[in-house]
């Protein structure tokens, strides 16, 4: 194909021979000047062996590969990666699940699309380009998306402005494709509405989709506090399977008010709700000790490696003061979404804070993201989401 080429150095095609996605800017030997953030560029090892296509862009990651064979990046292409990651989630039951019609199509190099995420929300899909180099290929994701589900699919919504680097001047949110039809979802059972205009990420933490149902296997007849709320998941289902109180905490009275509605939106709910905003952690040093289920899924604490010490240790208070506070035979769900806290690493600092809090701590659960949010073999950094399901004597 003609595109720019970009040589590396000797020894640093190793990677991309391994099918990692990412090319650094120090493993790059030549590449001509006038290339622009979004090119479409061949990489090609010092032997002048082709290794693949990517998005080139200024910065530590200069290219992000999409191709790892020789080929045009028209329709076809398009057509023929999402229709993979349809057929995906297929396989897993997704997408003709009438209690579950929210769930992750797309999820970047896990789906072997580095920066494009889409999410599908019961007719409507909501893409997110995490680089100008993806975002430039919206409309031909757009028809490939409609190409997989015919009908069921009435909108498509680019909420790219939030996620495109900000030199890259005006971007605009908008419909690339029909209109809504409804903004609510079912998710085992329990209905919410999703704001993707104005709400976090595409609209909804899918990923906790199954963690919120396993939250919901211990809640019968519990109190349970639910931090970081957002808009109430784990609340919502706490209460479907029989929680007998549910306490909503995030210092956004934004998110409270979706959860509010979130609740609203069940009327099977028969346990007690009540929501508060504050600030979590100066919340949880105040509490008694009456909470039998406690909730920590807070937001990335740590977005690159220079701030992991500092979100090591606010994890380290966070959950040594909810660890102080539970009730004996109490269970603590706590999660870290920060990709460069490892699982090892989080493993390690909740156990410094079960040391801490000088109560007897079990492991019950080791958790992740659903298979809908699939883990690259060959791209680790595929894997953000991990918790913890600890028993707390």
């Amino acid at each position: 194909m003609n595109y720019p080429k970009i040589t590396l150095k000797r020894g640093k095609e190793i990677s991309l021979i391994r099918r990692h996605h990412w090319v650094f800017s120090g493993a790059i030997h030549e590449m001509a000047d006038t290339l622009e953030n979004g090119n479409l560029v061949e990489v090609r090892s010092a032997s002048d062996n082709f290794l693949g296509i990517g998005h080139f862009s200024q910065g530590s990651i200069m290219v992000r590969i999409i191709s790892f064979e020789d080929r045009e990046i028209d329709q076809n292409f398009w057509d023929e990666k999402i229709q993979a990651a349809f057929q995906l989630r297929k396989a897993l039951g997704l997408t003709s699940n009438p209690d579950t019609n929210v769930f992750r199509l797309v999820h970047g190099e896990g789906d072997l699309l580095p920066g494009l995420i889409v999410d599908y929300y019961n007719g409507t899909a909501v893409i997110q380009a995490h680089h100008v180099g993806m975002h430039q290929h919206v409309n031909d994701i757009a028809k490939a998306i409609k190409n997989c589900f015919g009908e069921a699919l009435t909108g498509v919504y680019d909420k790219s402005s939030e996620t495109l680097p900000k030199n890259l001047g005006t971007i605009s949110n908008e419909w690339v494709l029909g209109a809504p039809k409804t903004d609510l979802v079912q998710e085992h059972g329990a209905t919410y509405k999703i704001d993707w205009e104005k709400g976090q990420k595409t609209g909804f933490f899918i990923d906790q989709r199954e963690n919120r149902k396993l939250l919901g296997s211990y809640s019968n007849g519990k109190k349970v506090l639910n931090t970081f709320c957002y808009s109430g998941g784990f609340s919502v289902q706490a209460l479907l399977d029989g929680a007998s109180e549910v306490h909503s905490v995030d210092i956004s009275s934004k998110a409270i008010e979706l959860t509010e509605e979130n609740i609203a939106l069940n009327p099977t709910i028969k346990g007690k709700h009540e929501s508060k905003v504050a600030d979590v952690v100066k919340y949880i040093r105040e509490i008694g000790e009456d909470y039998d289920v406690i909730v920590l899924d807070p937001p990335a604490f740590a977005k690159n490696q220079k701030a992991r010490h500092n979100a090591v240790q606010a994890y380290k208070r966070l959950n040594g003061e909810a660890l102080k506070k539970i009730k004996p035979g109490g269970i603590l769900f706590t999660f870290s979404c920060s990709q460069v806290v490892d699982k090892s690493l989080f493993a390690h600092t909740i156990t410094a804070a079960g040391l801490e809090s000088g109560r007897k701590v079990k492991i019950l659960h080791q958790l992740s993201q659903p298979a809908d949010h699939p883990i690259n073999l060959f791209h680790p950094e595929t894997e953000y989401l991990k918790g913890l399901v600890l028993y707390v004597e």
